[in-house]
């Protein structure tokens, strides 16, 4: 029992932040989500039209798009433990108080979103800043592959909870309960986290030798080198990747258990159950995923093969499912093939997500609010358009097709210009 006990508290201090990063996505995409399920309430008790709930479920996104760069900056310069631990405080803050945000005005609501978009930017780019100083370069893999494996974790909670709670105690009880578990986890991080081995008293001399060695400086630079990143070609390549990725995740996060309500009778509580399962294959298979990265990585190939393979697998893979379900009328066989879309598309996390460590180690925090700032677009424009096509057209298919091309045309551009050799120092 004590050689067990003494293995536990002896692991390495880079697990713990792994683990509560790991955590605080979680939380993120739990917070997130669950509007996505009480939503299906809300526009029944507010008499919502599908476009009214896509502008809603939308506009968390502004914020969230407004904050990405000026969060990595302050990353940088502050600091991750700082910047990530007062970002889960101010989201978890708005996520309490969008009950008392909807029950005034469906534009105090929307003011409450944006509000908890501001905070929840900071999250990876404060992440990628504390993995850039904890992660040696032969785990990011794998540890970004946990990181972003807090997303289906935290919407899986969301989807299975949040109805039950719906249910049960009415739809505000999900934005309460929610709101208190990420004040919880604060009082954590404040006594756990460091920003880097060199100021961690737990961390063994042995593995701030290690992390010293082989991570970015702890000091930084005094300016970020914003003409390198516009003149990139492979910054664009990720860019716009991040974007085409991206699409698919947030119209999925949005209307999916919508999909399963509308196109499949489901009642509430079971579209949340069937769009759960598409996270669980999401989970599975973006580990898995990530530690096949690593082992290829390993036996010789290089690691720019190793992220065009998981990129475009993802892509054109989860592009080939929704092509597929689109005209499926049966649920099993319908949350088969979404659980197909997700389960593909997180062959990305080994692609484009850890290629920000990859190109710009030093600035990976910057780098990630940049090509972050992209990535929320389609939060905004994918899910208001999607509200807008199954207003028009009475189905979800026309919203398939256009993620599919988007994710095709993602593909070509990281064939052509990504790499993953260091570019920016």
């Amino acid at each position: 029992m004590s050689n067990l006990s003494g293995r536990f508290f002896n692991w390495p201090r880079r697990y713990t932040i792994v683990a509560l990063c790991v955590f605080a996505v979680f939380i993120c995409y739990a917070d997130r989500v669950n509007i996505s399920v009480a939503a299906l309430a809300m526009q029944e008790e507010f008499d919502w039209s599908e476009t009214t709930k896509g502008y809603v479920l939308s506009s968390f996104f502004i914020g969230y798009l407004l904050f990405q760069i000026p969060s990595g900056w302050l990353a940088n310069k502050l600091g991750g433990k700082l910047i990530l631990g007062f970002a889960v405080l101010w989201w978890s803050l708005f996520t309490f108080l969008t009950p008392f945000a909807a029950g005034i005005s469906i534009f105090v609501l929307v003011v409450a979103r944006i509000g908890m978009g501001l905070g929840e930017a900071a999250m990876f780019p404060s992440a990628y800043n504390l993995y850039s100083r904890w992660v040696p370069p032969n785990e990011r893999s794998r540890s970004v592959s946990l990181l972003v494996g807090g997303i289906p974790l935290g919407t899986l909670f969301a989807l299975l909870v949040t109805g039950w709670l719906v249910e049960t105690y009415g739809w505000p009880a999900a934005f309460y309960s929610f709101g208190v578990g990420g004040a919880l986890w604060v009082v954590i991080w404040y006594f756990y986290a460091h920003d880097d081995p060199a100021t961690d008293p737990r961390c063994s001399e042995e593995e701030k030798n290690l992390l010293l060695s082989l991570t970015a400086p702890v000091d930084q630079a005094q300016s970020i080198p914003w003409g390198k990143f516009a003149k990139s070609k492979a910054v664009w390549a990720l860019v716009i990747n991040h974007f085409c990725s991206n699409w698919i995740l947030y119209m999925l996060l949005a209307w999916l258990p919508s999909y399963f309500r509308s196109q499949h009778d489901l009642s509430i509580m079971n579209a949340g159950l069937y769009s759960a399962a598409p996270y669980l294959s999401m989970l599975i298979v973006g580990n898995l995923g990530g530690m096949g990265a690593d082992k290829l990585h390993a036996k010789g190939m290089s690691l720019t093969s190793v992220r065009k393979l998981m990129q475009v697998s993802g892509l054109l893979g989860s592009a080939a499912c929704l092509l597929a379900v689109k005209d499926v009328s049966d649920p099993y066989l319908a949350m088969a093939f979404m659980s197909g879309a997700l389960g593909l598309a997180a062959l990305m996390w080994s692609g484009f997500v850890p290629n920000h460590l990859d190109i710009a180690p030093r600035y990976a925090d910057v780098l990630m609010g940049i090509t972050n700032t992209a990535g929320t677009i389609p939060g905004i424009i994918g899910v208001i358009i999607t509200g807008w096509l199954v207003d028009t057209t009475g189905s979800f298919a026309s919203a398939f097709t256009l993620c599919a091309a988007i994710n095709i045309f993602g593909a070509i551009i990281w064939v052509i210009f990504s790499t993953a050799e260091k570019i920016i120092d």
